[in-house]
């Protein structure tokens, strides 16, 4: 990958309350050897000094801040924001909080430049991939809902939030989402036209701030994420074989889920 490629990748980072892990995020991934025109920190509102953090790199670095907030559509909304606001041709996504590895960048913007996929996700449930550390309870509610998504998406890691795609893409594809995890959302109304590659990537857990994961959270997470799984099937059946409740799926789409 040469320098020709620097003014075309955007990476977008939402944050909530993650000041400990800016500097060391930013600082992985200009480690990482691959030119990038900009990191658009897409914060809402956060409590703690995650704006300041930011702020302060960006007048070395090439970093915008966008602030949100809070009332806006969640995680998904905070990707959308960042994408109409991107300077790069191409996109590449990842969480703030040091779980996503930025070595692993390179393999995931790669192929868009050759024009191999038009998108490319990280991947913990293809061979190579792992997350090590997660308790039992964690392991079978991520992997089944997973699996669950499989027959949609055909990916095999649709909920993990580390991918690439190109900026005009995902505008045109999924401009409005309110949905919790975008990449499930984009895959299913792409319809099939989308050309993707999975990459294994190891996820690592937090070492800075607090996780909002919990067994409890998890489980809530899961039933949603079933209801939206149900939403688009029955999108896909004839409209007389909707179900009057598909209102009542779509708002259980809850803005605020946990990224895993």
């Amino acid at each position: 990958m040469t320098d020709s490629f620097s003014n075309s990748v955007s990476i977008i980072v939402p944050t909530l309350n993650e000041e400990e892990n800016i500097v060391p995020l930013v600082s992985e991934i200009t480690a990482c050897a691959v030119p990038f025109r900009e990191i658009l920190f897409v914060d809402d509102h956060s409590s703690d000094a995650t704006r300041d953090k930011i702020r302060a790199l960006a007048g070395s670095r090439p970093i915008r801040l966008i602030e949100q907030d809070g009332a806006g559509p969640g995680l998904a909304g905070a990707i959308m924001s960042g994408a109409q606001a991107a300077q790069g041709e191409i996109l590449l996504v990842m969480d703030a909080d040091l779980s996503h590895p930025a070595d692993r960048i390179k393999d995931l913007v790669a192929p868009l430049f050759a024009d191999t996929a038009d998108l490319v996700v990280g991947s913990r449930y293809v061979k190579g991939g792992a997350t090590p550390g997660w308790p039992v309870w964690r392991r079978v509610v991520s992997r089944t809902g997973a699996l669950l998504a499989y027959p949609l998406t055909g990916l095999h890691d649709s909920m993990c939030g580390f991918f690439a795609i190109g900026r005009s893409r995902l505008l045109e594809l999924a401009p409005q989402t309110s949905g919790f995890k975008i990449v499930f959302e984009t895959m299913v109304r792409a319809r099939g036209t989308l050309r993707v590659r999975e990459i294994p990537i190891v996820f690592r857990e937090r070492v800075h701030g607090k996780s909002k994961m919990s067994l409890g959270v998890a489980l809530g997470f899961f039933l949603r994420w079933l209801r939206a799984i149900f939403e688009h099937l029955i999108h896909g059946m004839p409209p007389r074989e909707r179900s009057a409740n598909l209102a009542e799926a779509a708002d259980a789409l809850h803005p605020e889920a946990p990224g895993e």
